[in-house]
């Protein structure tokens, strides 16, 4: 009998591809999947550091399978991922849970099976961390959750320093992949019948800084979108700092770019801006909403907001509140500010208290939610083009997928449908959904 794995993935569509790729390398190891830790030869926690809760979850986790080892003592126990990259966090691990048997990063995926050969020959944990992003592997194939939508990493780290975020310690320094890698992957997945791309950086607009030569992010879509096969391009992140005229215009110019864009913000106040190190104005923002839906008038924009960043007074709140206002979110991520060990707001004064951030939080609910809404309201009695992508876990009639712009859309259908193109006529809007029939 093959031997099985399971691996647990926290964090953001990097962190999800990354196990893509994990989940490849352990296939080819002969390596087959089970979503059961009980019946697991080999489990694997791919690990975020952005949120304290992720990370708490993770112990909890590891602590709770000291016994599954115990009763299986060849059981391989892998811990990777952003966390791993943190010493203070491998330290715990170390320390704490000395039933985890590999530990690695983010920037080493690929010497997964040397390092279980290591473990095996010596029977002792394995620690093994690269901090360099030129070490990434650019090659390894993954193991795709879908046969007809893909992730495909464009670029690695990140230089922005942002003082509340973790990641540029965690994933080090930004570095783009060559173009000519990057299309000859897509085009390999659009003759395997792929028809959607994710494209992923930690901020998609720097892409090709790194480069000796000109070649940016709006080239690159120029040419994934002349690539047969592929019929929509979605990318993220996007930092608003580096949202060039020339970005926008490709956008708006290129047929298979989805008119959707994921702009956070984190904060509508000025003050707090410069103290999260964002490097630009809720002008500047404004204005390129501005630009955005002048150029795109369907766009759906999507962002990013944190709640009671150290030294946020009322004042600066209500500029959020504000913001959130004139832009209109199609949605939104929304999050209390969670204070991480190693960066510079951690070190801040004034950090807001709990009971403060949590009522606020709870105010900036109360407006983004009516406004999700009414943006949803605004397709009801239209016919929508949805990519299906699954079955309900709830209904067994009912399929969901998504438009261009994003919107997740439910309605019933057989599961033949699932990797295609349908039309739906919308019925209900939700605030977070939208329900509707074929057409």
């Amino acid at each position: 009998m093959k031997k099985k794995y399971t691996i647990v993935t926290y964090g953001c569509q990097m962190n999800e591809h990354d196990s893509e790729k994990i989940s490849w390398l352990l296939e080819n190891l002969g390596y087959e999947w089970t979503d059961n830790k009980e019946d697991s030869d080999f489990i694997v926690y791919n690990t975020c550091l952005v949120r304290e809760n992720a990370e708490l979850k993770v112990y909890g986790q590891l602590g709770a399978l000291k016994d599954l080892k115990r009763r299986k003592p060849e059981l391989i126990l892998a811990v990777c991922g952003c966390m791993m990259q943190r010493e203070e966090a491998r330290n715990v691990i170390l320390e704490k849970y000395k039933h985890v048997d590999i530990i690695f990063g983010t920037n080493n995926i690929h010497k997964l099976p040397i390092l279980i050969d290591r473990h095996k020959q010596t029977n002792e944990t394995v620690v093994d961390i690269i901090e360099d992003t030129r070490d990434i592997d650019d090659n390894i194939e993954a193991n795709r959750k879908y046969s007809f939508k893909a992730f495909v990493n464009i670029m690695y780290g990140c230089n922005n320093f942002c003082t509340y975020c973790i990641v540029p310690y965690t994933r080090g320094r930004e570095r783009s992949r060559e173009p000519e890698s990057i299309i000859k992957e897509i085009e390999q997945l659009a003759s395997e019948g792929y028809k959607e791309i994710m494209l992923l950086g930690q901020n998609v607009n720097s892409y090709g800084k790194t480069f000796d030569y000109k070649y940016t992010f709006a080239d690159l879509l120029k040419d994934v979108n002349k690539i047969d096969g592929i019929e929509r391009i979605r990318f993220m992140t996007s930092h608003p700092k580096d949202l060039s005229d020339e970005l926008i215009n490709a956008m708006a110019n290129l047929d298979k770019v989805c008119e959707q864009l994921h702009l956070p913000v984190q904060s509508g106040s000025n003050r707090i801006l410069k103290a999260m190190n964002r490097k630009y104005t809720r002008e500047d923002y404004l204005l390129l909403i501005e630009k955005l839906r002048k150029a795109i008038p369907d766009i759906a924009i999507t962002t990013d907001i944190i709640v009671g960043f150290p030294g946020e007074t009322e004042e600066d709140f209500q500029e959020t509140l504000d913001l959130v206002k004139k832009v209109k979110y199609d949605s939104a991520f929304t999050f209390l500010y969670s204070t991480r060990e190693g960066t510079i707001a951690a070190r801040m004064e004034n950090q807001v208290p709990d009971e403060i951030k949590k009522e606020r939080f709870q105010r900036l609910l109360d407006i983004i939610y009516p406004i999700f809404l009414e943006k949803n309201q605004k397709y009801l009695n239209k016919t929508v083009e949805v990519l299906v992508e699954e079955v309900s876990k709830n209904n067994d009639e009912i399929l969901s997928g998504r438009t261009r712009t994003g919107k997740l859309v439910h309605f019933k259908g057989t599961k033949d449908l699932i990797g295609k193109f349908v039309n739906v006529n919308i019925d209900a809007a939700k605030t977070f959904t939208l329900e509707g029939y074929l057409v």
